[in-house]
């Protein structure tokens, strides 16, 4: 990557990030002005007050406006800003109306299908399962590969929105995910595909400020969906397309604990008989909040999977398969182990707690 491309890739970084920083306190105000506010309802909730959550739309602003200014002008990026444009649009109606899921499923779809027929952005191979082929890699028909991909953009959108559950859960592993994309880009040459995960990461640091707890404002459906539209149809470009070490793992490792997250949380749904959008309180997060974390304390935890995840895939396509297994493995044993502890102190300290009060009283 020449000097001037990565001149323009820390411009890109730092437009993104002042547009979301200053515009935020505006979609604060916007949010109010339109009903957007979030009341908190059910068990489900974190916060306790009303809190505006149409802040993604500082974060779209940042984007785009990086983007545009240093973006390539190719049909690719094109048919990604009008299929995000979309996506943005539905999410404000979403967080000032409540759509129905069905009908946000089929948006999401014609805004993917954007994407891979107009960018021509779809997943063309993927490693071949099967140890005794003496194939390496499995290359799609292009229907299968369109399938694919459309189902891929429609999950991960959804997958972010998912974990938008926290102060700043969805913004900072957003922006961890980013990180690893744009590096393995910057590493490959892939402009185009860094620029835009750039502009996103500078976006996300922008909105963080008023998003960490206690937050000030929510990014909403507006922002999550947005977010994942970005992230999914970054996997599937340039050097994510047909990745020469182990073709689709190193994206699938960046998204992992979101992917993941949705993944279990459809499996429980679909085994209890509801449908897979329903909302309840099964998430990774709330997990561990019921397990005795504070807020701040498993964002911290969630954002060091996010993180370990992806250093996993920069050792993937840098060094090999091995090496990042290694890592991965050894990393989450240590946390598997840090939770268990964590949880076992908690509980010790619970009771404690209580036989002082008994004793109090």
């Amino acid at each position: 990557m020449s000097t001037k491309e990565i001149w323009c890739l820390v411009f890109a970084f730092v437009i993104a990030f002042i547009l979301s920083l200053a515009t935020t306190p505006l979609a604060k105000r916007v949010a109010y002005l339109i009903g957007a506010v979030d009341v908190p309802r059910d068990g489900r909730r974190m916060h306790k007050r009303p809190i505006p959550r149409c802040g993604g739309l500082a974060i779209i602003f940042g984007f785009m406006a990086s983007v545009l200014c240093f973006g390539p002008p190719t049909r690719g990026l094109a048919a990604v800003m009008i299929g995000a444009g979309i996506i943005a649009i539905m999410g404000v109606v979403d967080d000032c109306k409540n759509l129905d899921a069905k009908f946000k499923f089929l948006i999401q779809i014609v805004a993917a299908l954007i994407v891979v027929i107009g960018g021509d952005y779809r997943i063309e191979v993927m490693t071949n399962p099967n140890l005794f082929s003496d194939s390496p890699y499995i290359v799609f028909p292009w229907w299968m590969s369109g399938l694919l991909s459309v189902l891929w953009i429609v999950f991960i959108t959804n997958a972010v929105n998912f974990i938008d559950g926290l102060d700043g859960l969805a913004a900072g592993v957003s922006a961890i995910m980013s990180v690893s994309l744009v590096f393995i880009a910057t590493r490959a040459g892939e402009y185009s595909v860094a620029v835009v995960g750039i502009a996103l990461m500078g976006a996300c640091f922008g909105f963080f400020p008023f998003n960490f707890n206690p937050a000030n404002i929510f990014m909403g459906d507006t922002g999550s969906t947005f977010l994942g539209f970005i992230l999914a149809t970054l996997s599937i470009q340039g050097v994510f397309k047909s990745y020469a070490i182990i073709s689709f793992a190193v994206p699938l490792l960046i998204l992992g604990l979101p992917l993941f997250d949705a993944m279990f949380a459809m499996l429980r749904r679909i085994l209890k008989g509801q449908s897979p959008m329903t909302a309840d309180r099964g998430h990774l997060h709330h997990r561990l909040i019921d397990m005795g974390f504070s807020q701040k304390q498993t964002v911290f935890i969630l954002y060091a999977i996010s993180g370990i995840l992806g250093i996993t895939a920069v050792l993937l396509a840098e060094k090999g398969t091995v090496m990042a297994l290694v890592l991965l493995i050894m990393v989450l044993v240590f946390i598997v182990i840090e939770t268990t502890v964590g949880k076992t102190r908690r509980m010790g300290k619970k009771s404690i707690d209580e036989e002082k009060k008994d004793g109090e009283n």
